[in-house]
């Protein structure tokens, strides 16, 4: 489906078949996309702030420089998943499953990553990262290599 720019600002996708799915610079703060598959969808430059995306399957998907700021990806799959560049700060990925995932260059302050699986998560050159995060950051990888 080819979505880009459209405004579904606060709309219900709920468990919504969005495999592949074009959604570049398309407005979906505060949307309901719980459940959705979104399966190698393209999200870059998405606005994404304060949508529900909880347990939504991002497998794949690119979220290059997209718009997450407080939004809830907690037991959300995203393994493999571009977010080079993305403003995640105060998102919700406790749970969430980011084996491989690419946060290079991503705003991650106060993002909540308690039990989330950060194995072979390139998190190289993140940004706006508080002492306190990056504790927990080391804390977690160090967790995860036991």
């Amino acid at each position: 489906a080819d979505l880009r720019e459209a405004n579904l600002s606060k709309t219900d996708l709920r468990k919504a078949d969005l495999v592949g799915a074009d959604l570049r610079a398309t407005n979906l703060s505060g949307a309901d996309l719980s459940g959705a598959d979104l399966f190698k969808a393209n999200l870059s430059g998405a606005y994404l702030q304060g949508a529900n995306l909880s347990g939504a399957y991002l497998q794949g998907a690119c979220l290059s420089y997209a718009n997450l700021r407080c939004a809830d990806l907690s037991g959300t799959n995203l393994s493999g998943t571009d977010f080079r560049g993305a403003d995640l700060r105060g998102v919700q990925l406790s749970y969430a499953n980011l084996r491989g995932a690419d946060l290079e260059g991503a705003k991650l302050d106060g993002t909540n990553l308690s039990a989330a699986d950060l194995e072979g998560t390139n998190l190289w050159s993140t940004k706006e990262l508080s002492s306190e995060m990056q504790e927990k950051i080391i804390q977690m990888l160090r967790e995860s290599w036991k």
